[in-house]
């Protein structure tokens, strides 16, 4: 066997390297989609996911319900996913830590700027709603105590058992702010709770207040109101697809396609949609794919 100059062999391996891992990075003509483990990040994950199918030619990967947001933020700079859904304001708070905005707009293009000069990553258009924090009681609650905002609750929540999302017990913008801004003292710790399973909690007056969130197809169903943020504790939350910068310069009909989805949804239809598959038990692939027919973007 001829043997190579060992300057020359050097090289060719540190080539063969490089190669593997612009291949192995870029997926080559797939694209993988990932998701949050609750519903709405699962509806939005399948309705990229459709999107990219039905605009372009590449193969779509789907890797739904990878945990929190933090699980998603790893897994996207790992290059295990190359989009996901996200909301600007957890993206200011906490991944960037920074302070919360008021402004949908400002707090967009911040998050857009960091997270393109930090991580490589971007921003794709906002869907158009903003899913907030929804602080829910019962609605018959609400009627009897006469009573719509946050700031009225604090003279209730020290009879209220409340229940919570772990990462809202733990993120900068969640638990510790929200009872600091409002003095609200409750009638024991809360409780940690799945999101699927706080709203019917709720309802089954197992809990007296539940951490939600506003585009929760539950609220009108199960008769919960949600109280005012009249104080403004919570940042914006509009929803966007975040992608890594490389698989936008390698496939740029990919921003075409999402770019389509651009204040698309709005908060009653993120709202309709959740309904649907959570209290209807419709497939999610048949409620994203009749949304997108709707919106005249599927032929």
């Amino acid at each position: 066997m001829m043997r190579l100059p060992g300057t020359f062999a050097v090289l060719l391996m540190v080539a063969m390297v490089a190669l593997l891992l612009s291949c192995s990075s870029s997926h080559g003509a797939r694209i993988i989609v990932g998701s949050k483990n609750f519903r709405e990040s699962f509806i939005l994950g399948e309705l990229i996911a459709q999107q990219i199918e039905t605009h372009t030619h590449l193969k779509v990967e789907r890797r739904f319900y990878l945990a929190g947001t933090y699980i998603c933020q790893q897994a996207i700079l790992a290059g295990r996913i190359d989009i996901y859904p996200e909301y600007t304001g957890t993206a200011l708070t906490v991944i960037l830590k920074e302070p919360s905005g008021r402004d949908g707009t400002e707090v967009y293009q911040r998050v857009k700027h960091e997270y393109e000069s930090r991580f490589g990553l971007t921003l794709g258009p906002a869907f158009g709603f903003n899913n907030t924090f929804a602080m829910e009681i019962r609605g018959a609650e609400a009627r009897r105590l006469n009573i719509h905002a946050l700031s009225q609750a604090a003279a209730f929540a020290p009879q209220w058992r409340a229940g919570f999302g772990y990462e809202f017990l733990e993120r900068p913008d969640g638990y510790r702010g929200l009872v600091a801004t409002y003095g609200l003292r409750f009638a024991e710790p809360p409780r940690v709770m799945d999101l699927g399973l706080l709203a019917r909690a709720l309802k089954d007056h197992q809990i007296d207040l539940a951490g939600g969130n506003a585009t929760d197809g539950l609220i009108p169903a199960f008769d919960l109101f949600v109280l005012e943020d009249d104080r403004h504790y919570f940042p914006p939350y509009q929803a966007v697809p975040v992608l890594r910068e490389q698989n936008i310069q390698q496939h740029p009909e990919v921003g075409r396609a999402l770019a389509d989805l651009s204040d698309k949804i709005s908060d009653t239809e993120m709202q309709q949609m959740n309904y649907a598959v959570d209290s209807q038990h419709r497939d999610t692939r048949d409620v994203v794919r009749e949304f997108l027919r709707e919106k005249k973007l599927l032929p």
